[in-house]
């Protein structure tokens, strides 16, 4: 393999998303993390599994940045996880710490790397590795509409017994309780769902949507989601080290787009070689825009408390 993805942080998400990179072949894994063992131990484990897989992906787990040097792209998983009645908000101030800390190294050792920060609350970290990197905008790019899309797509197809190949959801704005699902721009082979389901079912999915993750965390009791949040960064490092070109529901840095300037916000961008390589402008109607505007100033009270 030629191509290197480090996951820092070894916790559910990141162990789940570097199993699947390298099940996926799609790059060499580093798999570091602060807990001596843990991800040398995981990473042992994952490489003992690709004969099975019929990968040859080499997989190292380290407590050591030198051994992500050179990397392709970098996922930053590392951070405390929401508990039961733990807001992301509640998360801020810890986790900027953390990811301050982590992106230092990460540039020191792959300054050409693309970034895909996870840990949440997530438009506030994408703008605490952002400026912490000194990257361009288009190499750091947030994981959060991957994983909103996609539990708005699982919802869609169960309402209406159909594959969830067939199904595409459009969810703008920050990664949280402001999220803003369009379901006028949702779709089941093309078809939105407001033609296909009533008003109130579609309201329904919107808000589940919306609380998707506490709805995961309330189930749990401890700890939150991660099969579904380690397959969303998987996705997008795909499109990433493939050069697919591929239009995701993705965080970045607008400057003007969808009226927003300086803040990390998800919306649609063709994820290639390069990063953001595009974001994705669609007219909005006035109820939908004043949406995104209250979401996207939800995310800048948390930017302003950090004083970014």
């Amino acid at each position: 393999m030629n191509r290197k993805v480090s996951v820092i942080g070894s916790g559910n998400v990141g162990a789940t998303a570097a199993r699947s990179i390298a099940d996926k072949e799609l790059a060499d894994v580093v798999v570091l993390d602060i807990l001596e063992g843990v991800p040398q131990g995981k990473g042992l484990d994952m490489l003992e599994a690709c004969p099975i897989e019929g990968s040859d992906s080499r997989v190292l787990g380290t407590n050591d940045y030198a051994d992500t040097a050179g990397s392709d792209v970098v996922v930053i998983t590392a951070g405390l996880a929401r508990k039961p009645g733990m807001s992301r908000d509640d998360l801020l101030n810890k986790n900027a710490g953390i990811i301050r800390s982590v992106t230092a190294e990460v540039v020191k050792h792959s300054p050409d790397c693309i970034i895909v920060p996870v840990t949440n609350p997530l438009d506030a970290m994408c703008q605490v590795v952002y400026r912490a990197s000194g990257f361009p905008r288009e190499r750091v790019v947030g994981m959060a509409g991957v994983l909103d899309s996609a539990r708005m797509r699982s919802f869609i197809a169960d309402a209406l017994n159909v594959s969830v190949e067939n199904t595409h959801a459009f969810v703008l704005g920050g990664h949280g309780d402001t999220m803003v699902p369009l379901p006028r721009f949702s779709t089941v082979a093309g078809i939105p769902i407001t033609q296909l389901l009533d008003p109130a079912t579609v309201d329904a999915i919107c808000d589940r949507t919306a609380n998707g993750g506490a709805e995961i965390v309330k189930l749990l009791g401890t700890g939150s989601a991660y099969y579904a949040p380690g397959s969303a960064a998987v996705e997008m490092v795909e499109a990433i080290l493939k050069d697919k070109k591929k239009i995701l529901p993705c965080a970045v840095y607008l400057q003007g787009e969808y009226g927003v300037r300086d803040l990390f916000v998800g919306v649609p961008v063709k994820l290639g070689a390069g990063g953001a390589e595009q974001v994705i402008e669609i007219a909005l109607e006035p109820g939908e825009q004043a949406a995104l505007d209250k979401s996207a100033a939800a995310v800048k009270e948390l930017v302003d408390v950090l004083g970014l």
